[in-house]
């Protein structure tokens, strides 16, 4: 029988300070791993310092684009290419009636877009985060301040985790277990 899989290693620090210290040392000692940073109020510089790369706006002007871009070319092709209609001599591609629609469907794409790439992105629908198993954790809205260092394919990766985080003085570091679904 094989070992439970683990989530990753969860330190405790008690300031934003030493939370954004640790943030700092381990993306230089540990580059490429995945860090997430819970605290009970917005800490600036915070994001910067796990390394987070924001994906939704360019994902939402993808969005944006093809909505527009789809939705112009399907008016011209059914009004000038497939069903072509003379009405009191007017030209079958003109352009500007066909704006109003790509401009909503310009901003229905980027929303939908946005909305899925958000749900996609923080992984919900959760019901059960692996996290809400530390007793600990329950502080995190309150007056602690949380870095999970998440556990890689690599062994070896939680001890070296360990050994990096021990040396940041935290108020304790806590192996978090993989729930299974």
């Amino acid at each position: 029988m094989s070992a439970a899989r683990s989530y990753g290693v969860l330190a405790e620090f008690s300031s934003a300070d030493q939370l954004m210290r640790a943030a700092t040392q381990l993306r230089a000692e540990l580059p490429g791993c995945a860090l997430e940073a819970y605290s009970p109020f917005p800490i600036d510089g915070l994001a910067e310092a796990l390394g987070d790369r924001d994906r939704i706006p360019l994902l939402m002007l993808l969005g944006a684009l093809g909505g527009g871009i789809g939705t112009f070319l399907l008016e011209w092709y059914s009004a000038a290419v497939d069903y072509p209609f003379n009405v009191g001599g007017r030209p079958v591609d003109s352009w500007q009636a066909f704006l109003p629609p790509a401009a909503e469907m310009t901003l229905l794409g980027a929303a939908l877009l946005g909305i899925v790439a958000l749900l996609v992105s923080t992984g919900l629908p959760r019901l059960h985060h692996p996290l809400f198993n530390v007793a600990a954790f329950e502080r995190a809205t309150n007056d602690r301040f949380f870095l999970v260092l998440r556990s890689s394919r690599r062994q070896g990766s939680n001890q070296q985790a360990r050994a990096i985080l021990s040396t940041l003085s935290p108020l304790s570091i806590t192996d978090v277990p993989s729930t299974s679904s």
